[in-house]
């Protein structure tokens, strides 16, 4: 039970800072302006791990590799924690938190689908609107072009929320096809 409630507790840490991570990593990719409240928020969450990273990891064109790594170290201590309290498994750690990060940004994705449909519902005035959909823009992109409204609905976000549904399921068998 004991190591349950902690891995429950350390997955919900790295999920939040290493998302913050990949959200700044992202939102510097697309070049969404930070001075918003959800900008704020990334940086404030961020900053004690990126920071020092970034002066000895330059970012490569227009990637954030500090950022990257940040995440990827949270996913590794996450790991690497519960490796130790249950004795066994180290070895696997540096694999698992790369599937752990895969797992976070498939997560992010979902998560920032589901928001920007909600936002799209309720036409909400809000400067997150705009960050929302400036992110989600260029992922639905694709989707739009193919899937056309129904009845004035767009189910771009359906069609991508169902497209990382499956890649999560690829993402977590073959984790455990390897680990085996």
């Amino acid at each position: 039970m004991f190591v349950q409630i902690t891995s429950f507790l350390l997955d919900v840490a790295a999920g939040l800072l290493g998302g913050a991570c990949l959200l700044r990593m992202y939102m510097q990719y697309q070049r969404v302006p930070f001075g918003n409240p959800v900008g704020r928020f990334i940086f404030a969450l961020t900053d004690w791990i990126v920071l020092p990273l970034r002066k000895v990891l330059p970012g490569y064109k227009k990637w954030d590799l500090s950022s990257l790594i940040a995440a990827y170290l949270l996913e590794l201590a996450q790991f690497g924690i519960l490796a130790l309290m249950i004795g066994r498994g180290y070895g696997y750690v540096p694999l698992l938190a790369v599937f752990g990060l895969v797992r976070l940004a498939i997560s992010g994705v979902i998560g920032l689908v589901i928001v920007y449909a909600i936002l799209s519902w309720v036409q909400a005035d809000s400067p997150i609107v705009d960050v929302i959909g400036r992110l989600t823009a260029p992922m639905l992109r694709p989707f739009r072009k193919v899937i056309p409204l129904v009845g004035g609905f767009d189910l771009s976000p359906l069609a991508l929320l169902v497209l990382m549904q499956v890649a999560a399921i690829i993402v977590a068998n073959l984790q455990d096809a390897l680990l085996r």
